[in-house]
């Protein structure tokens, strides 16, 4: 590789380190609700229906409806309805006139706890709405000890596929070229890092069923029958199955190798490539069990997230087998074994970081809203901190192929340059593999995280406000408007106040429609129109705000005989 190549490759690291982590990418969110938020019944609702944008396990839901004096007004469990799997169905008592608060708590697709509340009244004459006590509204899944679990569990289980790839093939003609040379310690740290994987999984399976249950870790009597009831569980044991087959592919790859032969022999080739088989299938089920499988364009995207983690999976294995096959050579016949497996690793490597790069862009085209979103939102701040750490592990690898590979190289010539090109390439590859396993750490957290709402592509530099009451005055086409929120606070009726005059005076009958957009996590968009109850003011109270976090507020205001025009606000929601 010249040194132009290289340097496009530093440059390519740079500029589209972008690259997402395999795993889930919304969060199960509210769309629509039998009462409607914040209306008035006439008659007792003989249920309540949630309706979510994918299905939840009603095992792992919590429904509460409770009235004015926080009495319990459910007559059941949650149960999922026959004719749609995305909504929940919540039996009533027969209820007395008044308001009712409904809170509600799900787990997603990919495992992650969501929650949120709303109000309805049974009427005809319900009274004012009272200050519901709601309790907490906001909830993640990105606690140390899961993050830490889920990554050992993927950290394992690329390093097991990645030292296998080079078992099998990068490494394997050093023991026909090197006199003593063996790959017996590659052989174990495989088998080490599979056996880690294969306890960790279910472990973590466990851990987090626990959690998103609340419920305690150890009580496996009320924990162990519903690692199976969400489709987080099912995909994470599915990929314990998918790899545990692996490993026993590989197992008898391995068996039947025999790299001291040139040619494979047809058992050494139908059993590498019955592993290779199983090992890209086992790095497709985090893909199909999570939120690529539902995100369109679904193909592009699960092609996306697997490439991802094939890539991810031979730069890591490769990275920690390079050392531990440093460490297992003779000292006197180190360097010529890292001559026949540097370069080697070295083309596997810029492979592998290419198709990481490229697939990390192709998924970031997809997902990110807005650039701005890379340092506006928990989740950009997280990718950024992944993408520091996968650039300095680039500029590391980079290291090795402008200093240490040369100098291996012209150690054939100049022997006396070879034990300290095996030296920097230690202490190289054990800094790069530290880095290359903190990213991992990164995407674990990214995956416990919502991604950016698509609607934060609509906010742009909007005004921001809250948390707390509303008060603002903007001037928009020669109008001055001034918006009045209040309380401002999530799953409380808030009212949604605009005055609006020119020169002075107030502006009659003018269209006045608001939009609440969630920007922490895909939802749909509500809209309300707010009628006019006094001469210019244009008021309503409405259930829009149902979730902490940050919400973007539209306004699109049409005056008599004018053309509409829009403003909007970023609004930070408090429980």
């Amino acid at each position: 590789m010249n040194r132009r190549a290289r340097i496009a490759l530093v440059l390519m690291a740079v500029a589209g380190a972008l690259a997402l982590p395999a795993a889930a990418w919304a969060h199960a969110v509210l769309e629509r609700t039998t009462p409607v938020p914040s209306s008035v019944v006439n008659r007792t609702p003989p249920v309540v229906l949630l309706t979510y944008s994918e299905a939840v396990e009603p095992r792992f839901a919590i429904v509460s409806v409770t009235d004015a004096g926080g009495g319990q007004q459910i007559a059941g469990s949650p149960r999922r309805s026959a004719a749609d799997p995305t909504t929940l169905v919540v039996p009533l008592r027969r209820l007395s006139q008044g308001w009712y608060l409904v809170y509600w708590r799900v787990v997603s697709v990919d495992g992650h706890p969501v929650r949120g509340a709303f109000t309805f009244a049974v009427g005809p004459n319900p009274g004012p709405a009272p200050q519901f006590p709601v309790p907490s509204i906001s909830e993640t899944a990105a606690t140390p000890r899961l993050i830490t679990a889920r990554a050992i569990v993927f950290l394992s289980v690329m390093a097991a596929i990645g030292l296998f790839i080079l078992r099998i093939a990068t490494a394997r003609p050093v023991v026909r070229r090197v006199p003593e040379a063996r790959l017996r310690a590659v052989s174990i740290a495989f088998w080490i890092a599979a056996v880690i994987a294969l306890i960790a999984t279910p472990v973590y399976v466990v851990m987090a069923t626990a959690q998103f249950a609340l419920r305690s870790v150890f009580d496996f009597g009320d924990v162990l029958p519903l690692v199976r009831d969400s489709a987080f569980g099912r995909g994470l044991l599915d990929l314990e199955l998918a790899f545990g087959l692996f490993v026993l592919a590989a197992a008898l790859a391995l068996w039947v190798d025999r790299p001291e032969r040139a040619q494979r022999s047809i058992a050494e080739l139908l059993a590498g490539a019955g592993a290779l088989l199983a090992a890209g299938a086992t790095l497709l089920i985090p893909g199909l069990s999570g939120h690529a499988a539902q995100t369109s364009p679904r193909g592009l995207t699960l092609v996306l997230d697997w490439l991802h983690l094939v890539a991810g999976s031979v730069w890591v294995g490769g990275l920690i087998g390079l050392l531990v096959l440093w460490w297992s050579l003779p000292a006197a016949r180190r360097v010529a074994g890292l001559m026949v497996c540097v370069p080697r690793f070295s083309n596997t490597a810029f492979v592998s970081v290419v198709a990481l790069i490229g697939s990390g862009i192709g998924a970031s085209l997809i997902h990110l809203p807005t650039l701005s979103s890379l340092w506006q939102t928990s989740y950009g701040q997280a990718l950024l901190v992944k993408i520091g750490l996968l650039c300095a592990a680039l500029l590391l690898a980079q290291v090795n192929l402008l200093r240490t590979r040369p100098r291996l190289a012209a150690s054939r010539e100049r022997p006396e340059l070879g034990a300290g090109a095996a030296a920097l390439l230690r202490r190289l590859v054990s800094a790069e593999i530290l880095l290359v396993a903190a990213a991992v750490v990164a995407a674990a957290v990214l995956s416990s995280l919502p991604p950016p709402a698509k609607a934060l592509a609509a906010v742009g530099g909007a005004t921001r406000v809250g948390p707390g009451p509303v008060k603002e005055v903007l001037t928009r086409n020669g109008y001055r408007i001034e918006l009045r929120v209040s309380p401002n606070r999530a799953a409380a009726p808030n009212m949604f106040a605009i005055r609006i005059s020119r020169d002075g005076k107030p502006v009659r009958h003018a269209s006045v429609i608001a939009g609440f957009a969630m920007l922490d996590m895909e939802m749909g968009i509500q809209r309300y129109v707010l009628p006019e109850l006094a001469p210019g003011l244009y008021e309503r109270a409405v259930p829009a705000l149902v979730m902490v976090g940050h919400w973007g507020l539209s306004f699109e205001i049409t005056p008599p005989g004018v053309q509409a025009f829009t403003f909007t606000l970023v609004d930070r929601t408090t429980g």
